[in-house]
Formats: structure tokens, sequence, C-alpha cells
């Protein structure tokens, strides 16, 4: 071997270039660290034009001290999940900026509603933390309850029943899912709305869906408020009809005031 010359020229070479990608390695490491790299600025920006709740204010102590590395090793990963723990942060992404700089990308959590009492609702469906105060500075949120993984549900019903009450002009201002299931809503008229439970397929059950219920409900209640009162309560849980209270008597007649007045046929069970 070592009296062949294209060998040895070609070992030469291969040690060669071995030993230059090393000092250009080694330079680059070096490069990569000087002080010019390390990161000074972060630009922050929203997604959708501008940022009503999160601030340099509110950023810095979440991420104080939580941020490695320069321009070239910061793990933006890592960065990114520790933007997100900023109060009213819902999604984040980082991009660096040439030659110091990253810039962050805020989604702001929309806040729907209360949620449980003390956490909020996003417009996607999801809970998550912040000040309550600051989610009420233009309007008071609807108020919505339920068991914990139920929050997608209880939005989407929210959007329904905002539709199916439209007509009247109601809103709910409170949505209510039990531990059992059952829906109650309370609207801006003050009234409380027993919904009951989502219908089954079981023999011998209602199966009329909770619009078709609401429907029924709704064309009636211009009648039941201008005959009877005021509408207080309506259970609507019947299988062809549904019960309501209401805040006074009709002027024809003077019943128990806390007697409801009801669509019903006698002797009809709730499902």
């Amino acid at each position: 071997m070592w009296n062949d010359s294209r060998t040895l020229n070609l070992i030469a070479n291969t040690l060669y270039l071995a030993a230059a990608l090393v000092l250009a390695a080694c330079a680059l490491l070096w490069l990569a660290q000087r002080p010019v790299f390390a990161l000074q600025t972060i630009w922050i920006e929203a997604e959708d034009g501008t940022l009503q709740h999160v601030t340099p204010a509110s950023v810095h102590p979440a991420i104080s001290g939580r941020l490695t590395g320069n321009f070239f090793t910061a793990n933006l990963e890592q960065m990114r999940q520790v933007f997100e723990t900023v109060p009213w942060v819902r999604q984040a992404s980082l991009r660096r900026q040439w030659p110091n700089s990253l810039v962050v990308t805020i989604q702001e959590h929309q806040p729907l509603g209360l949620w449980n009492e003390n956490r909020l609702l996003n417009t996607y469906g999801e809970s998550f933390t912040a000040n309550l105060g600051e989610a009420e500075d233009d309007r008071q949120l609807p108020i919505f309850a339920g068991p914990e993984g139920s929050e997608k549900l209880v939005a989407q019903r929210y959007a329904e029943l905002t539709r199916w009450f439209a007509p009247v002009k109601l809103d709910p201002l409170r949505v209510v899912l039990t531990p059992r299931y059952a829906w109650q809503v309370e609207l801006s008229n003050g009234a409380i709305i027993d919904l009951g439970r989502e219908p089954t397929t079981a023999p011998g059950t209602d199966t009329a869906s909770l619009e078709a219920r609401v429907q029924r409900f709704v064309q009636a209640i211009p009648v039941i408020e201008s005959r009877i009162g005021k509408l207080e309560h309506a259970d609507l849980r019947y299988p062809n009809g549904f019960a309501v209270t209401t805040a006074r008597p009709p002027a024809s007649a003077k019943p128990n005031p806390r007697k409801p007045a009801s669509t019903m046929q006698p002797n009809q069970k709730r499902p």
C-alpha cells in the first residue's frame, strides 16, 4: 500500500478534508457563540391584527429565566411551550429574525363565557385560566357550567340555543349541563327553562329532539306572555307539551300564583 501513490493521495486528501471540516465546525461554533448572536429582542405580534390582553408586562414574568440559547441554538419548540403558559395565549408560533431576534406570533383566547365559576371558556370550546375581570371589560359574559370534559359540548349547545331563541329576541345568559347530562338555560328575560336530557331511541321514550322541543315552545311564548303573564319558568321535558309558571295570573282568572300553567294533557308523564 505504501508504494501505491494513488492510495496514499486518496488517504491524504481524506485527512485534509476531515481536518478542514473539523476546523470549519470549530469556526462556526466559535462564531455562533459570539455575543452579537445572543437573543436581544423578542417581537410580539397578533395573529389577526391586535392583541387585547397579552402585553409585554404580562409576558415578561412568564418567560423570565426560561428562555435559553442564542439565535442559532434556541429550541423554538420549547420556547413555544413557554409562551403558551402566558395568560390569554392560546397558541404561539416563533421564528428567528437575523441576527439576534425572535418574532412571536400570538393567538389570543377569545372568551365566550365563564366556566364553572373560576375559569373561562373560549370560542373553541376550551377552558382556560385568566383574570376574570379582564374578560368583562366591555360586556357581561354568559355563565356556563358542566362536568369536566364537556366544554365543547356546552359551547356548541350555547350556539344552538342562541339560534333557537333568536325569533323571540331572547338570549341564553346561563347554560348548565348537570352531572346527569340534563340541560337548563336562563334567558335574558329572566326565565329558567328545563330542557332535560338528549332524547334516546329506547322503546316507549319521546324521541323529539331538543331543537324540536324548543321550537314548539318558542312559537308559544308570545301567546303565553300576552294571555298568562311574564314567563318565569318552563319545563320542556314532557312528550307532547310543556309546563310554565308565570309572574302573574291571567286577567280573567285568579288561580294559585305558584301553580304552573301547562299545555300538557292530563296524566301525562315526563320522560
